[in-house]
């Protein structure tokens, strides 16, 4: 199985960008670090390299890190996905077709069954699984023993995943949002592997508001080079950036209309906590898009607090949105 393949064309796009070694992975020094030394010493011992768990908010890195690996340990990689094992026989398949050193990658590994999760636990640590053939008075179980191989699970919440699989995972790393200049050097990565002019001051304006994101940072450069291919002269420039940007509804502080609408609501609470599923009857989104989608960033730039009683607006938070908070708010 080819990682990444995917009929779909937006997918197909962004797996064009993704680095595809460390030495073209910018950002995350120490996460690279450690896996360039844990990756030396299996090879070294001529062993698969232990079970991996990478965690962090959407669209750092974590696909990409998983293919990056694959690629050094010279190891094909099978790529799946939490919600697409519903059975344990979905997962003996994929299992049993495995090779020796292979790896195999499950996004979202946070959503899969508690019981194909349990499968999991004998194939991580003892190379086996027991599949129960039949059913009723016929029923017998068959042990199958598997190939040493590794595992690869990306998660958005972590804290979702049982202490008993998360400690199945030798090595665990966190990636963290990106600083502007790293993302201004993935900017110009993927500009020159789309052929499209960027300058510097297009760049520093697209990276200051892609939320410490590479995944928004290169969704932004691709509408922004329509934008400059159609009404400018193809180059993306601070003018080029701050229209295409105007166009999509990001404004100077990277917030969309979804996060203006967030801290609008809260807005008009005048100061009182307001619970995430009040807030998303008034917006009119899923509670759970708003607190792992929207919330990370507005709390991560001191725009809203969480409190025990509920979300709350920070001083800043109104100067996000050009209110002015009522002037014995913040002195209570």
């Amino acid at each position: 199985m080819e990682p990444f393949s995917t009929a779909n064309p937006d997918i197909v796009f962004e797996n064009r960008l993704r680095p595809k070694s460390f030495a073209d992975f910018p950002g995350q020094t120490s996460i690279k670090e450690n896996l360039q030394i844990y990756i030396a010493a299996a090879k070294q011992r001529s062993e698969p390299l232990d079970h991996i768990l990478f965690s962090g908010p959407p669209g750092l890195g974590k696909t990409t890190l998983a293919g990056i690996v694959s690629a050094e340990m010279g190891a094909e990689m099978r790529v799946t996905s939490g919600p697409a094992l519903e059975r344990p026989a979905d997962l003996a398949g994929l299992l049993t077709a495995l090779k020796p050193g292979e790896i195999l990658f499950i996004d979202e590994i946070h959503r899969l069954s508690a019981v194909v999760e349990e499968y999991l636990y004998s194939a991580m640590e003892d190379w086996a699984i027991d599949v129960v053939m039949e059913s009723g008075l016929y029923a017998k179980s068959v042990h199958l023993t598997l190939p040493r191989f590794t595992l690869i699970g990306a998660t958005t919440r972590d804290g979702l995943l049982t202490a008993p699989f998360r400690a199945r995972f030798g090595i665990q790393e966190r990636l963290d949002y990106y600083p502007p200049e790293f993302l201004r050097e993935i900017l110009r990565r993927s500009a020159e592997i789309m052929k499209t002019p960027l300058d510097a001051d297009g760049a520093d304006e697209l990276a200051r508001r892609s939320r410490g994101t590479p995944r928004i940072a290169n969704r932004f450069l691709a509408r922004v080079r329509d934008v400059a291919q159609v009404k400018g002269e193809g180059i993306i420039n601070r003018e080029m950036a701050r229209h295409g940007l105007k166009m999509l509804g990001v404004d100077e502080h990277g917030l969309s209309e979804m996060d203006r609408r967030y801290l609008e609501c809260l807005c008009r609470h005048n100061g009182s906590p307001v619970g995430l599923k009040t807030l998303a009857v008034n917006i009119g989104e899923e509670d759970d898009t708003l607190e792992n989608v929207y919330e990370p960033y507005l709390i991560r730039e001191g725009l809203v607090i969480k409190t025990p009683q509920g979300r709350k607006l920070t001083a800043d938070g109104y100067t996000a949105i050009g209110k002015t908070p009522a002037a014995d708010l913040f002195a209570r």
